[in-house]
């Protein structure tokens, strides 16, 4: 059994020796600063805090207080975790390193605020009301104020009702401290314009013409639809949205939707407004290059008239599909001096696979085929009721042939 004891022990060292080596290989002490956020390897864990390795920059202690479940009391935290953590002393205070998760979670409050706004360091707070241009946050036993506009990114006519932020908690900026900490204001939004800055500059590295990219719908215009990318904002122009037509992206898009696309163009860096051009038809399966199986040379389909000029009609026969009827395939019986004459947008009419030309993406259509078809069944059917009518009559005819022959017979008999 002691031999067992031992050979844990030196496990445990030369787990622990193995981590310092790996924090602090291939890098002299740097200078660190207070605010600065780090990540680090939990190294020990004593009796009230953690000491953890931040790689080059030396050492540090964390409370375990911020580590203990509030329900069990249990502290979630185990040797060898990797954390981030803010810098709240860098050592001229109390001679270590010291780190904090997020402020505002006990601890001397006031001084925490202070601390928080002179190092912009963010704290936590209690959204538990709303009033007249803006927000009541509880920070610890503090209460705080968050103007309206400084508790989102998202402009007024985007944000969500006021009632969805009370009971949530959120990390806050310090931005003021007046009466001895009894008028306090945060912000909200700075954080999130800091935390979206970071996450554009990882973003706009993924960014090349060619990448295929995800994001979410966050508006829709006439022309368009914005896509957020994560910190960055592209746009897929209508014409983008996939090969069927549309009216506007409302048609096929919907606010907060998941989309995939494809990146198109980017704009060039230092720009005002750097740009971001995306495509959902350019991941879309071509109609053009299965037009001939679905739509062989004589066949008649189902079509919409798309736009009419005077030398024709275009029809679509599929999504992404449109064919042009020649002014002088929309009539049999007629000359036209314009295609309006015969169809206009939006009706539904039959048409004739005349000529398919692939490459050139052109489509030859006819009506006047549909038509003779039309008018060639109407005909039959006229003649066949016609014999009908005829045939009647001879039965009828027939049939009073006979009677009269039957009451002849009858008067000879009598």
């Amino acid at each position: 059994m002691p031999d067992n004891d031992n050979q844990s022990a030196t496990t445990q060292e030369n787990d622990f020796a193995a981590m310092l080596a790996e924090s602090e290989a291939g890098s002299e002490q740097q200078e660190i600063t207070v605010g600065e956020l780090v990540r680090g390897r939990v190294m020990a864990i004593g009796q009230t805090a953690a000491f953890v390795a931040i790689g080059g920059k030396g050492e540090a202690t964390i409370d375990l207080a911020e580590f203990r479940d509030p329900t069990s009391g249990q502290v979630t935290l185990a040797i060898g975790d990797l954390i981030e953590a803010t810098v709240l002393d860098d050592g001229n205070h109390s001679g270590v390193v010291v780190l904090k998760r997020m402020l505002g979670r006990g601890g001397h409050l006031p001084a925490e605020l202070e601390q928080a706004q002179a190092h912009g360091i963010p704290i936590e707070g209690l959204v538990t009301g709303e009033n007249k241009g803006g927000f009541e946050v509880q920070i610890g036993g503090v209460r705080a104020f968050c103007p309206a506009s400084q508790i989102d990114r998202r402009r007024p006519g985007e944000r969500p009702p006021g009632a969805q932020y009370i009971g949530q908690r959120f990390a806050f900026r310090v931005n003021k401290i007046e009466g001895r900490g009894r008028n306090v204001v945060v912000s909200r939004r700075e954080l999130l314009e800091e935390e979206a800055a970071a996450q554009a500059a990882q973003t706009w590295e993924k960014l090349k013409v060619g990448a295929v990219v995800q994001g979410q719908v966050t508006s829709l215009c006439d022309f368009g639809a914005f896509i957020d990318l994560g910190g960055v904002e592209g746009l897929i122009h209508v014409s983008e949205l996939g090969y069927a037509h549309v009216n506007h992206p409302s048609e096929v898009l919907q606010v907060g939707q998941v989309v995939e696309a494809q990146v198109v163009k980017v704009g060039e860096p230092g720009t005002a407004r750097r740009q971001v051009g995306l495509s959902m038809k350019a991941l879309a399966a071509d109609p053009w290059s299965t037009v001939r199986e679905r739509f062989p040379v004589g066949s008649t389909v189902p079509g919409k008239v798309r736009r009419v000029e005077a030398f024709g009609a275009f029809v679509e026969v599929a999504p992404g599909l449109d064919g042009l009827a020649h002014i002088s395939k929309l009539v049999l019986d007629r000359r036209l001096s314009h295609a309006r004459q015969a169809v206009s947008v939006g009706q539904k009419v039959g048409v004739t696979v005349l000529a398919i030309d692939p490459e050139q993406r052109r489509l030859s259509l006819s009506m006047v085929e549909h038509a003779r078809e039309a008018r060639d069944s109407a005909i039959v059917a006229e003649r066949n009721e016609e014999q009908a009518a005829v045939t009647r009559t001879n039965q009828q005819r027939t049939l009073g042939t006979f009677a009269d022959l039957l009451a002849a017979s009858k008067k000879k008999r009598a």
